[in-house]
């Protein structure tokens, strides 16, 4: 489904990725893993379009999105969360989610002038019951008139998982999902993302959490100062001494 290679990014003198090549299944939990400052954000905004690389090449579903604009590459099939939650935080949770639905939602002027203004249009009646179907998969149907910023932390990150879904992609990367969560937290959002999967969706991870990555991932990628030094199972990279000296721990 998504292919990167060579993909490089550079600020000035400093390389954040450094000629990574990935491949992401359709149908797969792909995770990648590494320290703080490996560079899987700058992976993640470089798959999105949010950063333009600097060298390499991308791929989605055999066409080249390289330097593609994020609401083109969005509009592409591709949706995201962030690790800093990114929330309209005064809208309701139904309308943020409506907001994500914008770009798989039809209408023009014309439609916007011939409509009676108090009586919703059938495209309006259908984004609502898409975003409250959305707001239900997630757990937040008797959250839906509440505003974002009332919400937990773990309500955010599951509206913004909720957000990213009404874009309709065909692959979600989730950004750190799990931060800042409980141990039984956790184990609800290795559901939710076991869930999504089972819905039709690639899922591309990173997550600090090693325990959701080991459950979920069908693949994992590891990376270290921006370049690749690991990949495969969880077994795999479970029993690879490198990954188990620097992320993992030796009793891991």
């Amino acid at each position: 489904m998504l292919a990167v290679e060579g993909l490089t990014k550079s600020f000035g003198g400093f390389t954040a990725v450094a000629e990574v090549d990935l491949v992401v299944d359709p149908g797969a939990i792909h995770a990648v893993i590494g320290p703080n400052g490996a560079g899987k954000t700058t992976l993640f905004n470089l798959v999105t379009g949010v950063l333009a690389p600097s060298a390499g090449r991308l791929t989605f579903e055999g066409q080249d999105v390289t330097g593609w604009r994020a609401d083109r590459i969005t509009a592409r099939g591709v949706a995201r969360t962030f690790q800093n939650i990114r929330l309209f935080r005064e809208m309701t949770a139904v309308e943020n989610v409506m907001v994500g639905a914008h770009c798989r939602t039809s209408g023009g002027f014309l439609a916007a002038v011939a409509r009676w203004p108090w009586r919703p249009s059938r495209a309006e009646r259908a984004t609502v019951r898409r975003a409250e179907a959305l707001l239900e998969l997630v757990g937040l149907a008797a959250k839906r008139d509440v505003a974002a910023d009332e919400l937990t932390l773990v309500e955010q990150r599951r509206l913004e998982i909720a957000r990213a879904l009404a874009t309709e992609p065909r692959l979600l990367l989730l950004d750190e999902p799990a931060a800042g969560m409980t141990p039984t937290e956790i184990q609800d959002a290795n559901r939710l993302i076991m869930k999504i999967r089972d819905r039709g969706v690639t899922v591309l991870l990173t997550e600090h959490h090693m325990s959701l990555v080991m459950q979920v991932s069908d693949r994992i990628t590891v990376l270290n100062y921006g370049r690749k030094i690991a990949e495969g199972s969880p077994e795999t990279v479970r029993r690879d001494a490198e990954v188990l000296a620097a992320y993992l721990g030796a009793d891991a």
